[in-house]
């Protein structure tokens, strides 16, 4: 008996509550303590992805994300094809649409607002003793107290919930540095000298050296610290918040009307009541509702906004459209060939999202930094009082040294290093038309040397076209074309396709045809204009008892070798000329090679065509013909890029049909091209939505710019705890200080990712 076993079911579920990335390290360590769960948690989205098995219930999910101090929820359910996303909202600035302040923002704001009023005199009068008079402490101690006790709410709050859970986060080392000054402070004032008339303080000082005994009080660093971190929480919250705007944005593209054709009636309907096979109208700068096909109309459309292409694309009838893209001509008449979730933007948008949420390789190990980072600053805190005490014996001294070490610790910086840089990249790669699948992918892009370039569809266009027309004797060229692609016109081979489509491209319509006849694997005959024509094969025409002229056999020839189809065109019992076709290079083609050179790759090209044609495509591209391979049959391609990988190489492989799939998912590397199948898209890691390898080497410098921003995100997160507790330890932080340098860590990794922005 066959046993299978069902794949576990996924959810996203939105984490309400963390604070800092060892939040997010706790909540994820709970959920994958619970048996066959796998998750997944992301403090930057604040989103959790989960698997989980057959008897795990989303309920049980988040009952146990409650029990670990926090909130979780699922997200609502996706929006219907073209329509804006359930997001917030909001914009880049925290306002929503209608300029309403987000609230999460908005609260933040007014604390830190509030918070920052009162404890700018509150460090003034601490830290300048010229502006000291009698009983300053006091009035010092009316305003600090508000500001520790109301803005620092959040922190006491967070720090208490994790407590009762058995738990340390980011909030319980604000709170009890804070709270430890305003504690000190208080015994000062009411129990020491502190409270006396005319008492002064020593003023600021870079280092911890108070000598004032039960004199001393750190109202400044009780109020400072937490207007300071208020500071720090609302730049990151903005931050994040506009790291994530390229998605927000890319979601809501779509049109939220559409005019639909029912009965011969144009009716008005929402985008999420179209079906695939409906056919709707799209006027003149109007949004295409949804992916479809022309049906009727010429027009050009702007997709700028999904491929970073920013010029319109003409289409005609039969021509595919995308939805979300700008009708920017015409008016045209589109039937529906995909709506909802499988439409393009929305499967953009969907490997965007999953980008995000995913984790590198060095992201994991930050995780686990942040996982026991917190206890450990707490032991390295209370070791600090402890030997500051012991060896100088100073308790005020001793005091500041332990708060700077709490107050200068920050595993925010680590668990944003990642996700935010990717948040910015992925989203901008989304805007330019680059999509990539995930973190794992920037690892690859690194390293990659080769690049394996399927020639059809990808280097050259994929169809075949009129390259030119030879005519002997005294025959005009527009008298071949005009007999041979009036007879080919009728014809639905390829060949036959393109020398009637240039033919009627150069000289206009072309005249009917009689007594068409198709004769199987040589060519076709006919009646045109009162003329008995043949085209085809020199065979054909020698069936005929025609010969090929030697002029014309030698242009026929010379065309095979450099890679094209000649086809001879024959009439009234004598050949006249010879038309080539060809499948075209494209434009852009010869410089994305040299792009792809550029980035110190060595560009290869692969196809199942003959040597010569490959080679004259490779000439033409600037690949050298000693890195063609030629004449390889598709269930081929694999056993290429594993030679290539066997001998040292790190292959990236670019291709667009069905037969380049298993290619794509072998190469270390997988570009696909948007142009190209399903199949295809689904096996590579990226995806250029244009159908440009220009675009290719784009994709690859974004990603190594991702990496690159990462990896330099993370050194300055490791770096900076690795450097600053040493120096809180040794006494030589103020606790301002230590507060204002933990705030602008966390700043700082997000505003490094945000130069993604820039990225063209």
């Amino acid at each position: 008996m066959n046993s299978t076993t069902a794949a576990p079911a996924q959810v996203e579920l939105t984490i309400g509550g963390m604070t800092c990335a060892s939040c997010a390290a706790r909540v994820e360590k709970k959920l994958n303590r619970m048996d066959g769960v796998t998750a997944t948690v992301n403090y930057a989205t604040e989103k959790a992805k989960v698997a989980y098995a057959d008897g795990v219930r989303v309920d049980d999910l988040i009952a146990t994300v409650v029990r670990t101090g926090y909130t979780a929820e699922e997200p609502p359910p996706p929006a219907p094809a073209g329509a804006p996303a359930a997001e917030d909202g909001t914009g880049e600035d925290g306002t929503g649409e209608d300029g309403a302040a987000d609230p999460e923002l908005a609260a933040l704001r007014e604390r830190l607002v509030v918070s920052a009023l009162l404890a700018a005199p509150v460090v003034l009068l601490s830290m300048v003793p010229a502006l000291q008079f009698d009983n300053w402490q006091w009035l010092a101690l009316t305003l600090a107290a508000p500001v520790v006790v109301w803005g620092g709410l959040p922190f006491h709050r967070a720090a208490f919930t994790n407590a009762r859970h058995g738990a340390a986060t980011m909030d319980t080392l604000v709170s009890t540095g804070t709270l430890a000054a305003f504690g000190w402070s208080l015994w000062a004032l009411f129990g020491g000298d502190a409270g006396m008339e005319g008492m002064r303080d020593e003023g600021f000082s870079l280092t911890v050296s108070r000598e004032q005994g039960s004199s001393a009080i750190y109202l400044e660093v009780a109020a400072g610290v937490v207007a300071l971190i208020l500071l720090g929480r609302y730049l990151e919250a903005r931050s994040k918040r506009r790291a994530g705007a390229a998605l927000r944005s890319l979601m809501e593209l779509g049109a939220k009307d559409v005019t639909v054709v029912r009965e011969g009636r144009e009716v008005r309907v929402p985008v999420a009541a179209l079906a695939v096979g409906d056919r709707f109208v799209v006027r003149p700068g109007e949004k295409v509702a949804t992916d479809g096909t022309v049906v009727e109309g010429t027009s050009a459309v702007d997709a700028s906004m999904l491929t970073g292409e920013s010029v319109p694309v003409d289409v005609t009838v039969g021509s595919a459209v995308t939805g979300a893209t700008v009708n920017a001509g015409g008016r045209l008449l589109v039937e529906a060939t995909r709506v909802g979730a499988d439409t393009q933007l929305a499967r953009m948008a969907r490997l965007v999202e999953d980008a995000q949420n995913g984790k590198a390789a060095v992201q994991r190990l930050a995780d686990r930094v942040s996982g026991v980072f917190v206890p450990v600053v707490l032991l390295i805190a209370a070791g600090t009082f402890g030997g500051w005490l012991g060896v100088t014996g100073d308790t005020a001294a001793a005091f500041t040294a332990a708060v700077a070490v709490l107050i200068i610790a920050c595993p925010c910086a680590l668990g944003l290093a990642t996700p935010t840089a990717l948040m910015v990249g992925t989203g901008r790669g989304a805007q330019l038309g680059i999509l990539i699948k995930g973190p794992e992918v920037l690892e690859s892009t690194r390293r990659v040397d080769t690049v394996v370039l399927d020639k059809t569809g990808t280097v050259t266009t994929g169809r075949m076209t009129l390259q030119e027309a030879y005519a002997a004797g005294g025959t005009g060229e527009d008298r071949v074309l005009r007999l041979a692609g009036a007879l080919e016109h009728a014809s639905e081979h390829p060949v036959a396709r393109a020398v009637a489509t240039g033919a009627e491209e150069r000289i206009g319509p072309l005249p009917a045809v009689q007594g068409f006849e198709n004769v199987p694997g040589l060519g076709v005959r006919g009646t045109v204009e009162g003329h008995a024509v043949l085209v085809g094969r020199a065979r054909l025409l020698a069936d005929a008892g025609i010969a090929l002229p030697d002029d014309l056999a030698a242009h026929a020839a010379r065309a095979e070798r450099e890679g094209r189809t000649a086809v001879a065109v024959a009439w009234d019992g004598a050949a006249h000329g010879v038309v080539t076709v060809a499948d075209a290079v494209k434009e852009t083609s010869a410089e994305a090679v040299r792009a792809l050179r550029a980035l110190g790759l060595t560009p290869m090209l692969l196809t199942g065509d003959n040597r010569s044609v490959a080679e004259s495509v490779a000439r033409a591209v600037g690949i050298d013909p000693a890195d063609v391979i030629a004449e390889v049959l598709p269930e081929e391609k694999v056993a290429v890029v594993e030679r290539l990988r066997a001998e040292g190489r790190v292959v990236a492989m670019v291709g667009d049909g069905v037969n380049d799939a298993a290619a794509l998912a072998t190469a270390d590397l997988g570009l696909a091209m948007g142009t190209g199948t399903d199949a295809a898209i689904e096996a590579g890691d990226l995806t250029l939505v244009r159908g440009d390898l220009r675009t290719a080497a784009d994709a690859i410098r974004l990603s190594r710019r991702t990496l690159a921003t990462i990896k330099g995100n993370l050194v300055w997160a490791f770096g900076y705890n690795v450097a600053a507790l040493p120096l809180a330890a040794a006494g030589l932080l103020n606790p301002m200080i230590a507060g204002a340098a933990m705030a602008f860590s966390s700043v700082f990794v997000v505003t490094n990712s945000l130069r993604l922005k820039a990225f063209s």
